[in-house]
C-alpha cells in the first residue's frame, strides 16, 4: 500500500539555489537545508503540514520531476513493480530507484508517518498536487496499465483522450499520451483557481511563459524546468 508519495522537482545542480528559491516562494513554503553527499536534495516545508516535494539537483541533463512513493515494505513493493515490468536501476537500505516499462524514473521509499496534506497556497490559490508523465504512443497503454496496477489509484475520467488520471493525495498521476514517439519526460502541474492570475503571480518570481492552451499554460521556471499551470479546483 503506498502511504504517501513526494513529487521531485529535478534541475540541474547548477541551477538548485534558484529552483529553491523559486518554487518555495510559488508554493509558500520554506526550503530545508540542503543534504545528500553533494549537498543535492532539499524538501519544500509547508507551515502546518506535511511535505510533499522536494527539489534534487542532477549533475547530466537538463532534469525534469519523478515520483517517489512511501511504503511500509520498501522490498515487497519494488519487487512486485518489477513483476509488473519496472527495471531495478539502484537499491539501498529503505531506498529502489526503478524505470518504469516506458522509461520513467521513479523511486521506492520508507513512509515515515507522513499523513497531513499542505493546504492550497493564496492570492491566488493554487496547490502543486501533480505529476504529469509523457510518453510515446506506442508505450502509453502498457504504461497506464502499469502506474493503475502498481500504485491502484482510482482512474477518474478525463475530457481528452490522450489523458489518463490516477487519483491520490497529496501527488495524483497524469500520464499523456504524445503525438510522437519523443523519448518519456515527466513535469510538475498545479491545479489553480485564477490561471490567468497564478500566471501573473509566478511570471512576477521569474517564470517564462512559452504556450498556452485550453485549460492549461506551459511556463518555464529560473532553473530551466517547464511545468504547467492548470485549471483544475486547488481545494
Amino acid at each position: 500500500m503506498i502511504r504517501w508519495a513526494y513529487l521531485f522537482l529535478d534541475r540541474p545542480y547548477a541551477t538548485l539555489d534558484a529552483a529553491c528559491a523559486f518554487w518555495s516562494r510559488a508554493t509558500g513554503t520554506r526550503t530545508s537545508e540542503l543534504r545528500g553527499e553533494q549537498g543535492q536534495f532539499a524538501t519544500l516545508l509547508p507551515d502546518a503540514a506535511d511535505a510533499c516535494v522536494k527539489v534534487q539537483g542532477v549533475v547530466n541533463g537538463p532534469g525534469g520531476a519523478h515520483l517517489d512513493l512511501l511504503v511500509d515494505d520498501v522490498v515487497a513493493t519494488g519487487e512486485r513493480a518489477r513483476r509488473l515490468g519496472a527495471s531495478l536501476l539502484h537499491a539501498e537500505p529503505g531506498l529502489e530507484v526503478l524505470r518504469s516499462p516506458a522509461g520513467h524514473r521513479f523511486c521506492v521509499d520508507t513512509w515515515r508517518g507522513e499523513h497531513m496534506v499542505p493546504p492550497p497556497t493564496t492570492e491566488p490559490r493554487s496547490r502543486l498536487d501533480q505529476l504529469c508523465l509523457d510518453t510515446a504512443p506506442g508505450a502509453y497503454d502498457a504504461e497506464v496499465d502499469f502506474w493503475s496496477a502498481l500504485t491502484e489509484w482510482p482512474e477518474v475520467p478525463c475530457e481528452s483522450p490522450e489523458f489518463r488520471l490516477l487519483k491520490a493525495t497529496p501527488i495524483q498521476l497524469l500520464l499523456q499520451r504524445l503525438d510522437t514517439d519523443d523519448p518519456p519526460s515527466a513535469h510538475a502541474d498545479l491545479a489553480c483557481a485564477n490561471r490567468k492570475e497564478a500566471v501573473a503571480r509566478h511570471t512576477s518570481l521569474g517564470a517564462t511563459p512559452l504556450q498556452e492552451g485550453r485549460a492549461w499554460t506551459v511556463l518555464r521556471d529560473p532553473s530551466g524546468g517547464t511545468y504547467c499551470l492548470t485549471d483544475r479546483d486547488p481545494i
